[in-house]
């Protein structure tokens, strides 16, 4: 991976802030973990209320976690007054999703003025062991001079 430098010395602050206001997230039981420029780990424990009928995390929980940490792998690049969006992202789900959690971890791949590009793995943990359940692209867009608090 690249080595990025955020646009935002407070960048940390700000992803942790803007994770904390995702009630889709609180939802769904999902943790912040690791937050570095460039990259940011989301992790989500196993729950029922997250798994499909064979006990298997569900498709869309791979994809939120999936979408959240490339979203704000990249936001952790942007401008101290801007938001994230998802543009599109699309994922590949490789292996079931089984095990005690699972960890997404985006990584930017490129940033540009407007458009990043990330990639995100989805690892299923299971008896300490890890492994790749999912792979997604995503592409971001840096909303300049808009606050990523509420509307």
């Amino acid at each position: 991976m690249p080595a990025f430098e955020p646009g935002d010395p407070d960048y940390q602050r700000r992803v942790r802030d803007s994770f904390a206001r995702q009630p889709f997230m609180a939802t769904l039981g999902a943790e912040l973990a690791a937050v570095t420029p460039g990259r940011v780990e989301v992790v989500l424990p196993y729950a029922e209320g997250v798994t499909q009928q064979h006990g298997f995390f569900h498709g869309g929980s791979i994809g939120a976690i999936a979408d959240t940490a490339g979203g704000y792998a990249a936001f952790t690049l942007f401008p101290a007054e801007s938001t994230v969006l998802t543009v599109e992202y699309k994922i590949n789900i490789m292996a079931p999703g089984k095990g005690e959690r699972l960890v997404a971890i985006g990584e930017v791949v490129r940033s540009g003025r407007t458009l990043t590009i990330v990639r995100v793995d989805v690892h299923a943990e299971a008896a300490g062991a890890r492994t790749l359940c999912a792979t997604a692209t995503q592409t971001l867009i840096c909303l300049a001079g808009r606050s990523d608090g509420p509307a």
